[in-house]
């Protein structure tokens, strides 16, 4: 009975937690706001029971003009035959920001069936008025100006040691919400580069040189310089598709007057930036493995009393921010008479805007081959920290071995060992060769190979196989030189290899990474085929350039179309197609059919 009563509880216990880990409380806000202007500010739980006792935080900075005002929502779900509600009420509140700055919202609290429930919290930044809209009345002009649309290339620091992370964002400004066509990020020669995962990128509102701007981040990057010097980033380039409202106007056959629009394409160039980086200062310490930043160091051994032939395994953890994926295993010194493996390395890291952060764990293992006591010095590992502008050195402790003759190394056979490899023991009597004395073959003098038919065909094969060699090895010269025809014929090799790796990445559903490969197969192939560099590749100029090579009007639409669909998908997540395996082999098809043209010219 008691065993009965304590699982009738713990299952009771278990749907009590799981119908309270269904409970869900979140407050939602604009992230930016102008001054004087009115937001909302909602709190939403759901849940089966009616939820009560809503607490809010005080908003010294903010007025609240009305609020909360309860609204409720339902939803059903059939799934598989299963029928699942749910119940949200909203309690929404009518606030105006008081002064500008930026103002944090603390978590709300509410009751659901006697339980409390905690929201997240909140950061609201108020911009000022917009000094254009003031000029223009508060409406929004017809036409388009030179500073309504641009593309920043903001980086977080411009003068910088060598191996030292820095951010660089491109931040879309924008006076109406736009689409992005097609985007030419630079390639950041010099640098190491990590990428910041953009999974959604969100519009906010943002305040720069008087005016407020809908702004969007398309891309974060962590820059490493790999060598000291001025390095320039080089600009962007990208495509903006902007809808402009027109004084025109149409009427629909149930007598409504709609606005009509223009949609004007726009090329927004972002500005280039020269890093100032700086070489690292003299003096590193002997242990200085190339590690830059901030970083942290452990380590452990797995025992120190064993047996001969047992292995002995020491984990350095190396954690911290900074270069840590450049960073050179540390030395460890074990005794000569250890046979040593190379060390497993695991590394785990997380770029942010922060920059590169996380751990690099290396094991290194060894053997040790005859008893006694032995120690493991001290491992050093030494850094540059950016921010002192000083090397540091971390240590572990020595290490103290007691090695016991283990059962392995008893035996009638002496021993020897190679101190100078550390090969493995070898074992004497079991290496040694008999002289053989039996079963003779004696060769007459006629079939002695020296002056025969074949020993003359041995010198002459191979010297007409040089003269052979030499003029292909000629022709392949001169083919060589000439790095047009070279490039074209490797267009085909380089694209399919391209989309190789585009095919993988589809595979892995890492979707903006696959329309990037599949783009930079087509973009290249061209170039190559064409004999264009690419930094002069348009769509206007591809397509006078395939017309001259006879190449249909089809086909180069297919292309065209491919090109289109990449660009949009990257740029415009919210409308792009997930269809990556069609695209594919539509590719792969287009590229076959353009080798097959361009090969009958």
């Amino acid at each position: 009975m008691r065993r009965l009563a304590f699982l009738f509880v713990l299952f009771l216990t278990v749907g009590v937690m799981s119908k309270a880990a269904d409970v869900t409380f979140k407050a939602v806000a604009p992230n930016a706001v102008v001054m004087g202007q009115q937001f909302r500010l909602a709190y939403t739980v759901n849940a089966e029971a009616k939820a009560s006792d809503l607490r809010v935080p005080e908003l010294p900075d903010f007025d609240v003009l009305m609020g909360p005002s309860l609204a409720t929502s339902s939803s059903t779900q059939i799934i598989n035959g299963n029928v699942s509600s749910e119940v949200a009420y909203t309690f929404t509140y009518i606030l105006m920001p008081k002064k500008e700055g930026t103002y944090n919202i603390g978590p709300a609290s509410i009751k659901v069936k006697g339980a409390n429930y905690t929201s997240n919290a909140l950061a609201i930044k108020v911009l000022p008025p917009d000094k254009a809209a003031e000029a223009n009345g508060g409406g929004q002009s017809a036409s388009i100006g030179k500073d309504d649309y641009f593309v920043r290339m903001e980086v977080s620091n411009r003068n910088v040691y060598e191996q030292e992370g820095f951010l660089v964002t491109f931040k879309l400004y924008a006076a109406r919400m736009c689409n992005i066509t097609g985007a030419k990020f630079p390639e950041f020669e010099g640098f190491l580069a990590q990428e910041i995962e953009q999974p959604d990128p969100q519009w906010s509102q943002d305040h720069y040189n008087g005016r407020n701007y809908y702004t969007v981040v398309m891309k974060q990057t962590v820059l490493y310089p790999q060598r000291s010097g001025k390095i320039t980033i080089e600009s962007g380039k990208f495509d903006a598709l902007i809808r402009i409202p027109t004084q025109r106007q149409i009427r629909s056959i149930f007598d409504e007057f709609r606005d009509m629009h223009d949609d004007v394409q726009k090329t927004l160039v972002s500005s280039p930036a020269t890093i100032d980086v700086k070489p690292l200062p003299s003096g590193k310490p002997a242990s200085f493995s190339g590690g830059v930043g901030n970083f942290t160091m452990t380590s452990d051994i797995n025992s120190t009393n064993v047996k001969t032939n047992d292995a002995v395994t020491i984990k350095l953890k190396i954690s911290g921010n900074g270069n840590i994926k450049l960073i050179k295993n540390p030395e460890v010194v074990f005794p000569n008479d250890f046979d040593i493996f190379d060390p497993k390395v695991e590394t785990d890291t997380k770029t942010t805007t922060a920059g590169v952060s996380g751990s690099k764990t290396i094991e290194y293992m060894a053997i040790p081959r005859y008893a006694g006591d032995f120690e493991i010095p001290a491992i050093s590992f030494s850094y540059f920290d950016p921010k002192s502008g000083t090397y540091k050195t971390l240590k572990s402790e020595p290490y103290k071995l007691h090695v016991e003759q283990g059962k392995e190394g008893s035996g009638s056979s002496p021993a020897v060992s190679n101190f100078s490899n550390r090969e493995s023991v070898k074992y004497l009597g079991k290496d040694i060769r008999y002289l053989k004395v039996k079963d003779f073959n004696f060769v007459t003098n006629n079939d002695i190979f020296f002056g025969s038919f074949m020993y003359y065909m041995c010198y002459i094969v191979p010297a007409i196989l040089f003269i052979v060699f030499f003029f292909i090895y000629r022709k392949q010269v001169k083919e060589n030189s000439n790095i047009a025809l070279v490039r074209t014929k490797k267009a085909n090799k380089i694209a399919v290899r391209r989309l190789k790796n585009a095919g993988k990445l589809m595979k892995e559903n890492k979707k903006e990474e696959f329309y990037d490969e599949v783009l930079r197969a087509l973009w290249g192939y061209l170039s190559d085929k064409l004999n264009i560099p690419q930094a002069n590749l348009t769509k206007d100029n591809v397509e006078t350039e395939l017309a001259k090579y006879g190449v249909d009007d089809t086909l180069t639409n297919e292309f065209m179309d491919i090109l289109n669909t990449c660009e949009f998908a990257r740029y415009a997540p919210a409308q792009a197609s997930d269809a990556m395996d069609k695209l594919y082999e539509l590719t792969v098809d287009a590229i076959g059919k353009m080798e097959n043209t361009i090969k009958k010219q």
